[in-house]
């Protein structure tokens, strides 16, 4: 017998987990998600989030409340009588009301090892921090920021030169295997949780706040560590980008760096030692392996330096 699964949640990531709830038989009496936003050139155009478009070419129900601040909009969703509400990325903060409307409660999808990296971007900052593995759990959710129950986890490693964004094309995956198990245990009343503060004591895991990256973040300072440097530039690839001011044509153009690894070398912070755009920095050396121009397409290094040579002694800074 099928779960009535209220689903929430607003980014591609979300969209493969919502996918397999609704392959897998469930009933979904409705998809929460984000409202629209302003987009385009002059910001004028209304772009519906991906988990919108995919829940209408499903034939879902979409809902797109600002808030749950109103009464009305937890009286709503409690009228849909879900046995479980699933969220996965949704964005907007849910009341203890919301919180214990469907039978089961809501179980979400998290992209960390719990209690490792509770917060808004726990796989940027897994990358950043150098993390040799992460993974998705599925925990219920509860008032505190990330610290309900564990019920399922699944593990991956990460590649040293793997971006945040192919790594969330993998997390993304892994939760839907993830859900669709979790619901056929709850269905089956053989689902169970750990309590993190036990779970973090078992695994050695200590509890870490994956902050949002802000902007001051993202200009590479050439006078770091290699490792971290190249770390920063994977974990805020594709978004929201870590740059660098390089010269072109006697012009300083600022690029977007978006794939890179820590080699042997030495130089001046900022100074490109290499033909194939290694960079010194305080400690060892960079080589981008893809970047963006201003204005232009995101391109492997190599086509970049067959038309535009960056030669050796070139300095890269950040203004």
């Amino acid at each position: 017998m099928a779960l009535s699964v209220v689903f929430m949640g607003t980014p591609a990531f979300s969209v493969p987990t919502l996918e397999a709830i609704v392959e897998a038989g469930h009933r979904v009496p409705a998809v929460y998600t984000q409202p629209p936003r302003k987009a385009g050139r002059r910001g004028l155009q209304l772009t519906p989030s991906p988990v919108q478009t995919a829940a209408k070419a499903l034939g879902l129900e979409v809902r797109s409340p600002v808030s749950f601040k109103a009464p009305a909009e937890v009286e709503a969703f409690a009228a849909l009588g879900a046995d479980v509400a699933v969220v996965v990325a949704y964005g907007l903060l849910l009341r203890q009301t919301v919180l214990d409307a469907p039978r089961f409660g809501c179980l979400n999808g998290h992209g960390s090892l719990l209690p490792r990296w509770r917060g808004a971007a726990p796989i940027q900052r897994a990358i950043e921090a150098g993390d040799a593995m992460t993974g998705m759990m599925v925990m219920k959710m509860e008032a505190g920021l990330d610290t309900g129950p564990v019920g399922l986890t699944g593990e991956i490693t990460i590649d040293p030169r793997e971006t945040a964004g192919e790594l969330q094309e993998r997390l993304s995956a892994l939760s839907a295997e993830l859900m669709v198990v979790a619901l056929e245990e709850l269905e089956a009343g053989t689902f169970t949780f750990e309590d993190q503060t036990m779970l973090g004591a078992r695994t050695g895991r200590e509890p870490l706040y994956a902050r949002k990256i802000e902007k001051t973040e993202t200009p590479i300072d050439w006078h770091a560590d290699a490792d971290a440097i190249a770390r920063k530039i994977n974990a805020f690839s594709p978004m929201p980008g870590a740059w660098t001011m390089m010269p072109f044509g006697g012009k300083m153009e600022r690029v977007k760096l978006l794939r890179a690894e820590a080699v042997p070398g030495t130089g001046a912070a900022g100074t490109v030692i290499g033909d194939d755009l290694t960079i010194a920095c305080g400690n060892g050396a960079v080589r981008l392996l893809s970047l963006q121009r201003a204005g232009g397409k995101p391109m492997a290094t190599t086509t970049l330096l067959r038309g535009t040579p960056v030669p050796p002694g070139t300095i890269c800074s950040e203004s």
